[in-house]
């Protein structure tokens, strides 16, 4: 997504940087995202929009509800953002439909849904709680599963078992549920469990689904949860793949886990390769040594 500080914001739309920043306290539009500086940065399709909508109307209101219905070319973060913060669904249903026109399903989730997301719980942290995000939140789940329901039959003999260790209000969660709706698309037999399931009865799932590969994903489980998880699934699923989302082991520095990273899309490719028998690494020494154990 392309930016722009204050200074550049205010000089394309021919204004001063305070006329600019009195915009957004009365209008709240345009609404930058802070750098860690607590530098202002507003997106450039934004600004692109409320130059042209100013240049049609002249007046302030108008040219700022005009470009907010508009917009300037594929849906934006900052766009759904504005629309969660004010808790419009329709809008969203709009935003999310308009960028489908001209981006995957995979490219929106990643580019566009994730990032209005992070935005949100990013500016209530470290409390994590608000009404925005709860509404997001909410909608963002509801959205993933939409999608996850019209998605292609499984067609390959892999199968990913995800055991997903997130929680209510988590954006790791819709990471993870992003994760599992991409591989889905891509034809992968692929089931998501809690980590806080019986873990005396997870060997049912296990025999059922047969799994290629296992993905720990999220940070809330101990290790020692971890470790009773992947010893099961090794003992119903013998040469079984244990992998890593959004570091559910930790990394001690010594640590040879493989890791799909953070992102859900570069995941996917990474566990495409682990299927296609291209494996990134080994699990980490403190987890095999628990599940060595038992």
């Amino acid at each position: 997504m392309s930016v722009v500080r204050t200074n550049a914001a205010a000089a394309m739309l021919g204004i001063s940087p305070n006329t600019l920043r009195s915009w957004e306290r009365r209008f709240g539009y345009p609404r930058p995202r802070r750098t860690q500086g607590g530098h202002r940065q507003f997106d450039l399709a934004e600004i692109e929009a409320l130059r042209q909508a100013f240049a049609e109307t002249h007046n302030v209101s108008s040219a700022i509800s005009m470009a907010r219905q508009r917009g300037e070319g594929p849906s934006s973060p900052t766009r759904l953002r504005d629309a969660f913060d004010r808790f419009d669904e329709a809008q969203a249903d709009r935003l999310l439909e308009e960028s489908l026109a001209v981006r995957s399903v995979e490219r929106t989730v990643e580019e566009v849904l994730l990032v209005a997301l992070a935005a949100i719980a990013d500016e209530v942290a470290p409390a994590g709680r608000s009404p925005e995000l709860g509404f997001a939140w909410r909608y963002a789940t509801g959205w993933l599963a939409a999608a996850q329901r019209v998605a292609p039959p499984a067609h390959r003999a892999d199968g990913v078992l995800i055991f997903d260790a997130t929680g209510p209000l988590d954006v790791d969660a819709l990471h993870v549920q992003a994760l599992e709706l991409m591989l889905r698309r891509c034809g992968v037999r692929t089931l998501a469990l809690s980590v806080e399931l019986d873990h005396e009865r997870i060997s049912r799932a296990i025999r059922a689904l047969r799994p290629t590969a296992v993905v720990l994903a999220g940070r809330r489980a101990p290790l020692e949860v971890l470790g009773r998880l992947v010893f099961a699934a090794r003992r119903h699923a013998p040469g079984v793949e244990i992998v890593d989302f959004r570091g559910s082991v930790p990394d001690t520095g010594a640590s040879t886990v493989t890791r799909l990273g953070d992102a859900p899309l570069a995941a996917r490719d990474a566990m495409l390769d682990v299927l296609a028998g291209r494996p990134l690494g080994s699990v980490d020494a403190g987890l095999a040594a628990i599940t060595a154990a038992r």
